[in-house]
């Protein structure tokens, strides 16, 4: 079973205070890996950090085999990973849904051609196709959520990492969101606090406290 994702020893500081003070975490092909701990205990820093997005004192990344220290190592690895933000108004920068969808696949270089067809896969694959032509500013919070989902899932990642994936989603789209997320069978790193999500896509989780991960 390979290793998508290796932190070895992280550190990250926020101004004079770890956040994260000694991570080690994989993530291996199959695995649906839940973060849990309390709010701000530096689950998003961690995902972040992750794809270096977030810079890191000490540690080592390893992403798709990639060792990843300086930002183009980074770039090299984030090609075949998707995250999902918390907050969808954060992720989503096209004017329409479909523009919004393709952006992804175009930034990865696709023709125009490729990208409008992995998009239209993508939205009837989350089941909004109805919704491609409407105004992203237009949409509610949970039809942004799933757009955002379409965009990750148009790039045809390997690894998705999700930052609270059914935060502040009423029950209908919290089930699914999970529906689709379990149908898609991609590898995960989950940070939820959520105990239907981590039933629903669990298959084992670590615990975030004081800033290191232990055993759930």
């Amino acid at each position: 079973m390979s290793t998508l994702l290796s932190l070895r020893n992280l550190v990250v500081r926020r101004g004079s205070r770890p956040v994260l003070n000694g991570v080690s975490l994989d993530v291996r092909d199959g695995e649906r890996v839940i973060i849990r701990g309390g709010i701000g205990v530096g689950k998003s820093t961690l995902l972040m950090a992750a794809l270096g997005l977030v810079d890191h004192i000490s540690g080592d990344i390893v992403l798709m085999d990639y060792p990843c220290s300086a930002e183009a190592d980074f770039v090299k690895a984030r090609k075949d990973i998707g995250l999902l933000f918390q907050d969808p108004d954060d992720q989503l920068i096209g004017p329409t849904v479909l523009e919004d969808v393709e952006f992804g696949p175009l930034n990865l270089g696709w023709t125009p051609e490729r990208a409008h067809r992995a998009a239209d896969d993508a939205l009837t694959q989350v089941g909004i196709e109805e919704l491609a032509e409407r105004p992203v500013h237009e949409l509610s919070g949970g039809e942004k959520r799933l757009v955002a989902l379409a965009g990750l899932l148009a790039m045809s990642p390997r690894l998705l990492l999700l930052d609270e994936p059914t935060a502040s989603l009423d029950e209908s789209t919290a089930s699914r969101i999970l529906a689709i997320l379990s149908e898609t069978r991609l590898p995960m790193l989950i940070a939820t606090h959520d105990p239907i999500c981590i039933e629903a896509l669990s298959t084992r989780s670590v615990y975030l406290r004081n800033g290191q991960t232990s055993l759930d």
